[in-house]
């Protein structure tokens, strides 16, 4: 999943591959102007209005960015509008918190799949959202306008702060849309985005999880892929078209543009692009930084997430109600417990340490030139490795912070939802009617997390990594709850354990309610899992206190220097959740000597894969049944089913359910990995390695129709042929 043994690459291998080399860059919308004769000499027939309009539909209003309530412009995953009718196709691993949570024992769409046959069937999601991007500015003169070079940096930080929420106050003021003020190159450049956002969003379709997710972790972030990672939802709005929550009397949202789908196929050196929402890149991190990854946080998150998973698995094995708890949990800490792994070989085998220096004693060659480029662009480098330096046991801390107890035990996090319930009964105890309204959505909140909870598997898993914890990270930064366990229990993180959860009302549903029904600030006092939690977040905000602004500052040179420098280049941001359009080509790639891919794979991959005694490699017997008669429709190719196919679009965690988009604007695919080979791309792009995994489209239309019998979803789409 794109969230992220190394062969060994021997260079003469790409003297005889130049055409295999990827096409860097995550373009702004606005700007893609300056890539345009590039994109058209590679096979695009659109302008660039067809893809970016303000004043008329274009592709951009077909593409959503997936997000949770609370965190509106936080897009987890992309998807595309396919259907007049709202109809969004994303990711199967980008629903699948969705179809878990919609899964029962007696109803187990992870194992069965899910296909409604009429809206009426189609399921709810409560906290799901998704966006258009309605326009984006270039803001940069407005926030930057009471700056200057000599001002102190605390108080640039001040101004630029100040100026971005006034920026995005006004622009709130002056529209009905939601606004977004990003920056851009560490600070050199400022976005203003509008969005319109959808809340009423319902599960439409998901294949079954041994199509959806085949292959699985084995499989993940690998080439030759087999996976229909694909799932569907619908967009409602009110009857005027507008976002609204979840209303019976809602009505399926009328696009303003959504992708015609070509069942033409794809074949090598075909044009591809790809629009969605990328995350995060690190495109721009210094040698200092990707030491500190390889030494500190990468082993250190890879050795966490393992014992966390091992102990995941255990419980999961045993009980198939654990299994379905626990999938959507497991599937994203997997997910990067692999990526890092991947990147860590990556950055190794790939020398990024040693091209990043070489960059960086280019960039203080060019600095330190004349005395004007000195004195601005001098001590970038020697601020950004003074902040390594001095934050290095930190940054060990921190991710035993984050990765153990954060996302550890869920008994650690869970008693600061009752926080605000806490000052209620503090400061206003005769406040009777907030006091309730905070109970009742207490209930609410411990209803969603018990849902997902198993006493006996979250017990474990907070013994083990509370223990991890306490034998990492240096004593300066241990809680003060590790003097209790060393002398009343011996040391013993079980005992400990057991002593929370038999004591704890946040242990389970049962005593979390109890308390409810009568609430007490001296209970949640004396609680011993809010005592942890409160110990939890002192540790947190003991390891960010202290300044950072002479590191942003030295990052924010170091890359208004380097464009400075290089001015014949065209840069762009790195990703930060902001809709980016990356552009390459279908084709295969050679990763190694005597090692060749082809560009896609087929059904008959899927078939020669089968193992039936491992979930991850599962065939349905309908599936198989359907390959031994070639019933594939109008969507096989001379009796061959495709499932995927390779690109070498720039991709990121967040791009995830993007759609792949040929010359002609028509969806093609939908993206949902990188490859292995290129784990290190986040950091620095391998341009003779990068690629885009893909489900061929008429693989998601060939499943959805012929498998899943759903046709009522294909008469809504526009099929080209």
């Amino acid at each position: 999943m794109i969230k992220k043994t190394f062969i060994a690459i021997f260079s003469f291998v790409f003297i005889f591959n130049i055409n295999s080399k990827a096409d860097e860059g995550m373009w702004l919308l606005s700007l893609i102007g300056k890539n345009y004769e590039q994109m058209k000499a590679q096979g695009l027939k659109l302008t660039p209005e067809d893809i970016y309009n303000i004043n008329n539909s274009s592709v951009k209003d077909a593409i959503v960015g997936l997000s949770s309530e609370g965190a509106p412009f936080r897009f987890f995953c992309s998807g595309e509008i396919i259907s007049s009718q709202g109809l969004v196709l994303t990711n199967h691993h980008c629903g699948y918190g969705k179809i878990q949570a919609h899964s029962t024992v007696e109803h187990d769409y992870l194992k069965d799949g899910f296909w409604a046959m009429s809206k009426d069937q189609e399921l709810t999601n409560e906290g799901m959202m998704m966006s258009r991007l309605v326009k984006m500015e270039d803001v940069t003169a407005r926030v930057l306008a009471d700056i200057k070079d000599d001002m102190p940096e605390a108080d640039r930080v001040a101004a630029i702060k100040k100026a971005m929420k006034e920026v995005q106050k006004k622009a709130k003021e002056d529209s009905e849309y939601g606004t977004s003020v990003k920056s851009m190159f560490e600070g050199n450049q400022f976005f203003l985005f509008y969005y319109e956002t959808f809340k009423d969003i319902r599960l439409v379709g998901a294949p079954p999880s041994s199509i959806g997710k085949f292959g699985g972790d084995t499989d993940n972030w690998m080439w030759p892929r087999h996976t229909g990672d694909f799932s569907i939802f619908r967009i409602y709005s009110d009857k005027d078209g507008k976002p609204a929550k979840f209303s019976k009397e809602n009505i399926a949202y009328e696009a303003l543009h959504h992708l015609p789908i070509s069942i033409k196929g794809v074949k090598k050196d075909d044009f591809a692009m790809v629009m969605g929402f990328p995350g995060s890149t690190e495109r721009y991190l210094t040698s200092y930084g990707i030491e500190q990854a390889l030494d500190i946080t990468n082993p250190s998150t890879v050795k966490i997430r393992a014992k966390k998973l091992e102990i995941m698995r255990e419980y999961m094995s045993s009980s198939r109600a654990i299994k379905i708890q626990y999938s959507a949990k497991y599937a994203q800490t997997a997910n990067y417990w692999k990526y890092f792994i991947g990147q860590s070989k990556g950055l190794k085998s790939n020398h990024i340490y040693e091209k990043k220096k070489e960059l960086e004693n280019q960039y203080n060659k060019w600095a330190n030139a004349n005395e004007t480029r000195k004195a601005k662009y001098g001590d970038a480098l020697s601020l950004i490795e003074k902040y390594y330096v001095d934050n290095k046991a930190k940054a060990l801390t921190r991710t035993y912070l984050f990765e153990g107890l954060f996302q550890g035990g869920e008994i650690v996090m869970f008693p600061y939802q009752t926080n605000k319930l806490k000052g209620a009964l503090t400061n206003t105890p005769d406040n009777k009617e907030l006091i309730n309204d905070l109970i009742s959505s207490l209930k609410e909140s411990g209803d969603k997390h018990f849902k997902d909870y198993n006493f006996e598997t979250d017990k474990k898993i907070f013994a083990a990594l509370l223990e991890m914890y306490y034998n990492n990270v240096p004593k300066e930064d241990h809680l003060p709850i590790f003097t209790t366990i060393e002398k009343k229990y011996k040391g013993d993180f079980n005992k400990y354990a057991d002593y929370v959860y038999n004591k704890s009302f946040y242990a389970s549903k049962e005593k979390f309610n109890a308390f409810l029904e009568k609430p007490s600030l001296k209970a949640i006092e004396k609680d011993p899992a809010y005592k942890l939690n409160k110990e939890v977040l002192q540790q947190y905000f003991k390891i960010q206190s202290g300044s950072n602004i002479d590191f942003d500052k030295g990052n924010r040179l170091f890359v208004d220097g380097l464009m400075q420098m290089q001015t014949s280049k065209n840069f762009y941001p790195d990703a930060n959740s902001t809709i980016r359009l990356t552009y390459g080509n279908v084709g295969d790639y050679i990763p190694a000597d005597a090692v060749h891919y082809n560009y896609y794979t087929t059904l008959k991959g899927i078939i020669e894969k089968e193992d039936t005694t491992v979930d991850e490699f599962t065939v349905p017997a309908k599936l198989k049944e359907l390959y031994r008669t070639k019933d594939y429709g109008r969507y096989g190719n001379n009796g061959v089913m495709p499932v995927c196919f390779t690109t070498n679009n720039d991709i990121t965690g967040g791009n995830s359910g993007s759609g792949v988009i040929n010359g002609n604007g028509e969806l093609i695919g939908t993206a949902f990995d990188g490859n292995w080979e290129a784990m290190s791309g986040d950091i620095a792009f391998e341009d003779k390695l990068q690629k885009c995994i893909n489900v061929d489209i008429r693989y998601t239309l060939f499943i959805i129709e012929k498998y899943a019998g759903a046709k009522n979803l294909i008469d809504e789409m526009t099929i080209v042929k």
